[in-house]
């Protein structure tokens, strides 16, 4: 067999091999709880947006255990998108926010009763057109060469 010294011969042995870079894409997304004392992470699925999490966890007579939070209510998988984790700044918050970078939808993720849950994915309503102040001044009619009139 020969070997390529080049990205491109390298490219070609994946493609005709049958892998694509797309394929070699990492397919889930990991965020640390923003909890300073939490030693909690988690992971999400960028395409279905299922959402899990695991932490370290003490064990008498051993090292240590993983424990692992499968997804529960609302963290299963949402429609095909391109979804992401975020974590707030708040040093005191054990959960993150999961984001549909499609559609801007957002839902709040986080640990309970041993299960991911995820709050339903809401998207920020438009912000209503501006409406303009009332004028400080009284107005003047146009063409009546009046002044403003005061009280």
């Amino acid at each position: 067999m020969r070997f390529f010294g080049s990205a491109a011969g390298v490219s070609a042995v994946l493609v005709l091999g049958g892998l694509s870079f797309p394929a070699l894409a990492a397919t889930y997304d990991f965020v640390p709880a923003p909890q300073t004392d939490l030693n909690r992470i988690y992971r999400i699925d960028r395409v279905t947006g299922e959402v899990s999490s695991c932490q370290y966890g003490l064990q008498e007579g051993t090292i240590g255990v993983t424990l692992c939070f499968t997804s529960g209510e609302g963290a299963g998988p949402q429609t095909p998108g391109e979804y992401g984790l975020v974590a707030s700044r708040h040093e005191r918050e054990g959960g993150v926010f999961r984001v549909n970078y499609r559609t801007g939808e957002m839902s709040i993720c986080y640990v309970f009763d041993e299960r991911v849950v995820c709050t339903p994915q809401a998207t920020p309503s438009p912000a209503a057109p501006a409406t303009p102040a009332p004028s400080a001044t009284p107005s003047v009619r146009p063409g009546t060469g009046a002044s403003p009139q005061r009280p």
